[in-house]
């Protein structure tokens, strides 16, 4: 599969995941829990489910897996948008001492 989930991050950054990691993850969960090969799982289930609804791959990711099984696949589609200069003059700031190294 060539196809990725987008996913939009809360400071605006995208990033794509390999929809096969997602599938994997899906096809290991039922090949399990359903006695079968995790090759048939993938193959005569989770890939022409995958194919036919992409709301199947957003929804099982969504539902069933967490950000740190993906993040080390993650592709960085493009980066967020921080107001540095709003959060400077704004932001929530408090005195902190830090211990010399």
């Amino acid at each position: 599969m060539a196809k990725h989930l987008q996913i939009e991050m809360p400071d605006g950054s995208k990033w794509a995941i390999p929809v096969h990691v997602i599938a994997m993850n899906r096809a290991v969960y039922y090949a399990k829990n359903d006695g079968k090969t995790i090759e048939d799982s993938l193959n005569n289930d989770t890939v022409p489910l995958f194919e036919c609804d992409d709301f199947e791959i957003e929804d099982w990711a969504a539902n069933n897996m967490n950000w740190s099984d993906v993040e080390h696949l993650a592709i960085c589609i493009s980066k967020g948008e921080t107001d540095y200069e709003e959060g400077w003059c704004n932001g929530d700031k408090e005195i902190i001492e830090i211990p010399a190294a």
